[in-house]
């Protein structure tokens, strides 16, 4: 049983813990004498830690590797505003000991939920031919457990088990509600192009032990998976419009939106137009969600900067409750990059059990 999350940081300032992750990111660095230290991102299902290890690294820096799971003996500190752990001892883990669901985070959603959600949604389609296509995907065993299980980006946003379909059915929640502003939009396509456009990802990404890539999805990427994923569903479907086909791959080739976020072609028809940009800002919200949770436990209204947003964030539920009082100064740009390298003297500690 795990014994310390990282959520958990707070309560445990200036202490000791023993306890386990996973590796999220291992740097090995060298210190100002040309030695090397450990640089390490560690994680578990509450959240990620920034870590260094000082002392004792030649004897350990080959006993794991990136996505090994590890326990460690260390103290919890803060500098400049954020919690970041010294590494005293470290082990590998064997897999006895590992309980996996204590390292990926996960939906607090129940999946079981979000998935009626989305075949209701469906089920109002009044276009038969995209209701038939999509049911066909929600029917096939493997795609529906993938995709009630698989994030939807490796850290960008809903980086979590069932981050993908809590995505989808936020988007479709807010593409059916501003599809009736606009008489001229296709909803029933809109919708159908918001479960394709990232439905490659339960191919491209690898969530077993961690987030990461596949082979597959490293050299194809998700819109490529998914067109074979469409083509291969539609070889079923043999009176499925010709017209819908093609409007359907370019949904997905387009959906980022610009050349340089690795869209092949820009949005060129009114619903392709819609699902970029709530697509686009469905992910940012979520993004701005994560990082005010991750830093829940920091005094300061701004967060730390977000690295996918390229800025810090204010956290304006923080900031209005103390209406009447002093205003916080904005981050200074220092405190706004993200961790810092610390050499804290490590204090003695047992070998791990």
């Amino acid at each position: 049983m795990k014994e310390f999350f990282v959520d958990q940081s707070a309560q445990c300032e200036n202490q000791n813990v023993t306890t386990s992750f996973v590796v999220a990111a291992k740097q090995v660095k060298p210190k100002k004498n040309g030695d090397p230290y450990l640089a390490l991102t560690l994680a578990d299902r509450t959240g990620q830690i920034e870590a260094k290890m000082w002392d004792g690294v030649a004897e350990t820096i080959d006993q794991f590797e990136q996505d090994d799971f590890i326990k460690i003996r260390g103290l919890i500190n803060k500098y400049n505003g954020r919690f970041q752990l010294t590494i005293h001892k470290l082990r590998r883990m064997e897999e006895s000991e590992i309980e996996y669901a204590d390292y990926l985070p996960k939906t607090s959603k129940d999946v079981d939920e979000l998935w009626k959600t989305l075949a209701g949604f469906v089920e109002s389609f009044t276009d038969q031919n995209l209701k038939t296509l999509v049911q066909a995907f929600m029917a096939d065993p493997e795609i529906e457990r993938a995709y009630k299980n698989a994030p939807a980006a490796k850290t960008l946003h809903h980086a979590f088990i069932g981050g993908l379909l809590d995505h989808v059915v936020s988007l479709f929640t807010s593409c059916d509600l501003v599809c009736r502003n606009y008489a001229h939009v296709n909803r029933d396509l809109v919708l159908t192009g918001a479960f394709l456009h990232d439905i490659g990802k339960i191919h491209e990404l690898s969530y077993a032990r961690s987030f990461s890539y596949t082979t597959k999805g490293q050299l194809l990427g998700h819109m490529i998976i998914e067109l074979e994923m469409l083509h291969k569903k539609l070889a079923s479907l043999p009176d499925f419009p010709s017209q819908l086909k093609i409007l359907l791959e370019h949904l997905i080739i387009s959906h980022h939106g610009q050349y340089e976020f690795g869209s092949p072609k820009l949005p060129m028809f009114p619903e392709a137009l819609l699902l970029h940009y709530m697509d686009d800002l469905d992910s940012k919200m979520e993004s701005m969600r994560a990082h005010f949770e991750r830093e829940r436990g920091l005094e300061s209204d701004w967060t730390g900067y977000n690295a996918s947003l390229g800025r810090p964030l204010l956290n304006t539920q923080k900031f209005l409750s103390k209406v009447g009082q002093p205003s916080d100064s904005a981050p200074k740009a220092d405190a706004a990059k993200a961790g810092a390298e610390t050499s804290a003297a490590p204090t003695i500690d047992p070998e791990l059990k």
